[in-house]
């Protein structure tokens, strides 16, 4: 048996453990769905979110931040409706705004993932921890990240946001040193 970090524990949060938390990712799409995926799970379960990960799919237009950046009230009240993601108006109305924000972003740096991997000079850090008590919520970079973002009007990206961000995406390898996945994806070219 194959030995994982300690927070996968159920069928769901192995099967993301094992194919892609702390994978680096360079799609736009994707790097949106993770920053909107983790500003609906604050306060929540990231297995809650992961749950109803097909869902948001559905209901945000598979995460496309160009429909998404033009929802008007009447799609947001849908939303807010849909017993499939999370109906906290504040995270929804977050979602629409981040959207603009991050077309913006992609106007300015030409991709998202240009502009948002400078935070790690463009390569992941991989760390070593032993044990889950040495990984941090949040450190230095998420602390810049977090205060860039939000002077460029993106919304629910505190700190601790951005760093499950970066960890969800591989811009930080918080794969413990005793999983087997830690040596997997430090040693792939991605």
């Amino acid at each position: 048996m194959q030995k994982r970090c300690p927070w996968a524990k159920n069928d769901v949060d192995i099967l993301y453990h094992d194919s892609e938390w702390g994978v680096p990712q360079h799609d736009d799409r994707v790097l949106f769905e993770f920053l909107i995926l983790e500003g609906a799970q604050a306060g929540l379960s990231w297995t809650t979110i992961l749950k109803k990960r097909e869902n948001y799919r559905s209901a945000f237009d598979g995460f496309d931040p160009a429909v998404i950046a033009r929802y008007e009230e009447r799609k947001i009240g849908e939303l807010l409706a849909n017993s499939g993601i999370v109906r906290n108006r504040l995270k929804i109305s977050a979602a629409v705004r981040n959207a603009r924000s991050f077309l913006n972003v992609i106007d300015e740096f030409g991709t998202f993932d240009r502009y948002i991997w400078q935070f790690v000079n463009g390569a992941p850090v991989v760390n070593v921890w032993r044990t889950a008590g040495q990984v941090p919520v949040r450190t230095p970079v998420s602390d810049a990240m977090s205060r860039d973002l939000a002077k460029r009007e993106f919304r629910f990206v505190g700190s601790t946001i951005c760093y499950a961000f970066m960890q969800a995406v591989g811009m930080v390898n918080d794969h413990l040193v005793t999983c087997y996945r830690h040596s997997e994806i430090s040693n792939k070219t991605f």
